[in-house]
């Protein structure tokens, strides 16, 4: 059974950086479709980013364009999501969600379409 563990988060203030790493029990990421995720308190939980081994390119929500970048390291079957110029709303529990294997280009939009995901890792911009 793979599982997906993040880790990074933490308090950082507005204008910060932060990484999120999240790290598979086994080497999926060389064919798999992955996504981060957010849930702030009191709101459902939404897309941030998502990437595909057979696309490789990536998609971002508006809220994030430009700032934020998802990537990946096969040989440490990781993915990362790099947060520049934090902002106050996107203090929320950030989820890796992933779907091995995976041939769809942009990986999915749908949460549901993902049967992996990770437990959260607390983000909090202040």
């Amino acid at each position: 059974h793979v599982q997906l563990v993040e880790s990074g988060g933490g308090a950082a203030q507005p204008g910060g950086y932060l990484r999120l790493s999240c790290v598979a029990s086994e080497n999926i990421f060389r064919d798999a479709c992955m996504g981060w995720f957010r849930q702030a308190v009191g709101k459902e939980r939404e897309e941030v980013a998502r990437t595909s081994t057979v696309g490789g390119a990536a998609h971002y929500a508006d809220a994030v364009k430009g700032r934020f970048t998802i990537s990946q390291d096969n040989a440490d079957n990781t993915l990362y999501l790099d947060m520049n110029n934090l902002k106050p709303e996107d203090t929320a529990m950030y989820y890796c969600a992933a779907r091995s294997p995976c041939r769809v280009w942009l990986g999915y939009s749908d949460d549901a379409e993902y049967n992996l995901w990770g437990q959260g890792t607390q983000v909090t911009v202040s």
